[in-house]
């Protein structure tokens, strides 16, 4: 970086055209290998070597990868478009942006630097600049990058409280905590800024003024993983350890605990000297951007999130945090390559490692390597039996995978390590009453959805499948119905348990009332294939035998499953018998006497 940076200094003398023309030579010498670290299995990047490289296909080939997300080949290929007209702002500007986005910060920074030596602002570059200053612990020129001011709330506050950082990283604390109380902005700034500051307090051996802090975040968001840790530790460290429990086990009661805070817990209780979360001022601003770039992952804006989960990781490695909001992001843009890629960045000393390895495995499922997912979990199964998210992970795959006897038998490993069931063990119960149906194993199946509603009586998930097993079977149909009635008033917008309703009512031969709830599935689930088949029967019942043909239509033209295309094919062409054949419908008509 050093021989970069002199090479830098003496171009900036010569015009800007020149100048980005030798910078993008010398990068462009090394993107493929570059981004071939950063994107897992990534193939060669940016044009072909077969094909001619101009500047309108690489520009249109770049903006193109960009709408797709693959941001490795978009950086690639407007870094070559950038090579043919360097003194193109836009082009500079996407390459940074992109090359940031991918995870290639150290290149990033370089195209960082040139867009403030000629006077682009994008308050990103800003960031990465000053992010690589605070990593080579240059706090000063960190700060003196950071300093030039953006507009924008979000540009504020990521550029203020890591200003701050930098001010702490030099030694100045109350002017870093000035920096932080200067900020203003938007009520969501308070619980970041009254984080932050509590953050260095405490980094400054200050923990009655950091306990102060802290407690402004916590009033406002006491759901907040990072918030409730770092409260529960200064009053633990202002010895308050009975408060400090107390903080951590409200949390527990109700969000069902986290990682993270488990371990806190344990250093409290056990009486050992509680340690600030952060000292390091590269890990404070890790953590603002972290922060930042999570909520936003949630929200949308993709590349501006993963912008800030790279720099994040680049500036502190070990951000366990960041790794696995950044596996996230991957996954929502379904990219299960980069979400493992990300996830692996968790450090193995870490106790969000084993959630990190689920994912990781639940990935590789995503990708259709349906083996390595499954012997992924087994090894954490083996490790820990116990896991019941690990259990749950992969009994889920080889349910999905229509494996019912594996899946059965994973699940049943699980729920031998519990000595006493709890309201939260119904999902698992759940899980395996499903395969056990699909083994055609009914009383055992039974067992396990009623054993799930002693448990937990209103799931809605377990009333529905329950209910409708029972009048699939002809059984217990009065109690079926109000089952399934049950779980609509509790989830009166879920179509697939509106078709539930409406096809239990189709099969007791009750048509009318089956169309009214079928038709109201249809609005909630309208490409759904198998509700609009089950419509399709329930008009042709009623009479309405145009609109019936034009929902199996509709069935067949959205995918439905490969067994069932050719009953709805047969259907479209002949219709129906008159009187639906099933046992459930036998059954009412006789108890009614018909």
């Amino acid at each position: 970086m050093n021989q970069m940076t002199g090479a830098d200094s003496r171009m900036h003398r010569r015009p800007f055209k020149l100048k980005l023309l030798a910078l993008v030579s010398a990068i462009a010498l090394v993107p493929a290998a570059a981004a071939a670290e950063t994107s897992a299995g990534a193939e060669a990047l940016g044009t072909p070597s077969d094909l001619p490289l101009t500047l309108t296909g690489s520009y249109l080939s770049g903006r193109l990868a960009g709408f797709q997300k693959d941001y490795a080949q978009g950086a690639a290929f407007f870094e070559e478009s950038l090579a043919a007209d360097p003194s193109n702002p836009m082009l500079l500007e996407r390459t940074f942006l992109l090359k940031l986005a991918n995870g290639d910060v150290e290149q990033a920074v370089v195209y960082a630097d040139e867009l403030e030596k000629s006077g682009l602002q994008n308050f990103l570059a800003q960031l990465a600049v000053g992010a690589q200053r605070m990593v080579d612990g240059q706090y000063t020129a960190a700060d003196e990058a950071l300093a030039k001011g953006r507009n924008g709330p979000l540009a504020q506050l990521s550029i203020g409280i890591s200003r701050a950082w930098a001010l702490y990283g030099s030694g100045k604390v109350d002017e870093a905590v000035a920096m932080i109380d200067g900020l203003s902005g938007p009520d969501w700034f308070e619980v970041f800024k009254a984080t932050h500051k509590a953050h260095i307090l405490f980094a400054a051996d200050r923990p009655q003024q950091a306990l102060a802090a802290i407690e402004d975040a916590y009033e406002v968001d006491q759901g907040a993983i990072r918030v409730v840790d770092v409260y529960s530790r200064l009053l633990a460290a202002n010895g308050r350890q009975k408060e400090a429990l107390d903080a951590l086990i409200q949390y527990e009661e109700q969000f069902r605990g986290h990682p993270k805070l488990e371990q806190t817990k344990e250093i409290i209780e056990g009486g050992a000297v509680v340690q600030p979360l952060v000292t390091d001022p590269a890990e404070g601003m890790a953590e603002i951007l972290y922060g930042l770039g999570s909520v936003i992952g949630r929200d949308g804006g993709e590349e501006l999130s993963t912008s800030y989960l790279q720099l994040s990781l680049y500036l502190d490695p070990d951000a366990e945090f960041a790794a696995i909001a950044l596996g996230a992001v991957f996954e929502r843009m379904e990219q299960p390559e980069r979400a493992i890629e990300a996830l692996k960045k968790v450090p193995d000393d870490s106790v969000l490692k084993r959630e990190a390895e689920i994912q990781i495995g639940l990935n590789y499922n995503s990708l259709d390597q349906m083996d390595e997912a499954r012997s992924h979990l087994e090894t954490l199964i083996e490790q820990d039996p116990s896991d019941l998210e690990a259990v749950i992970a992969l009994g889920n795959i080889l349910r999905a995978h229509e494996i019912y006897a594996d899946a059965e038998a994973v699940y049943t490993k699980g729920l031998d390590t519990i000595d006493q069931l709890e309201k939260e063990h119904w999902l698992l119960l759940y899980f395996r009453g499903i395969a056990r149906e699909r083994l055609n194993k009914w009383e055992l199946a039974e067992a396990d959805f009623r054993k799930a509603l002693e448990l937990n009586d209103q799931q809605p998930l377990v009333l529905n499948y329950l209910g409708y097993s029972l009048v699939d079977q002809g059984l217990k149909l009065d109690e079926a119905l109000e089952m399934i009635k049950t779980a609509v008033d509790l989830r009166p917008t879920d179509g697939y348990i509106v078709d539930s309703l409406g096809w239990v009512y189709y099969r007791l031969g009750r048509y009318e009332e089956a169309v009214k709830e079928l038709e109201r599935a249809i609005e909630l689930r309208p490409a759904d294939p198998v509700i609009n088949d089950h419509l399709g029967d329930a008009y042709w019942m009623v009479g309405r035998r145009h609109e019936a043909r034009f929902q199996w239509n509709h069935a067949r033209d959205l995918g439905p499953e490969e067994d069932e295309l050719p009953k709805i094919l047969d259907k479209i062409a002949n219709g129906m018998p008159e009187t639906p054949k099933t046992d459930a419908a036998k059954a009412e008509n006789d108890k009614n006497g018909g």
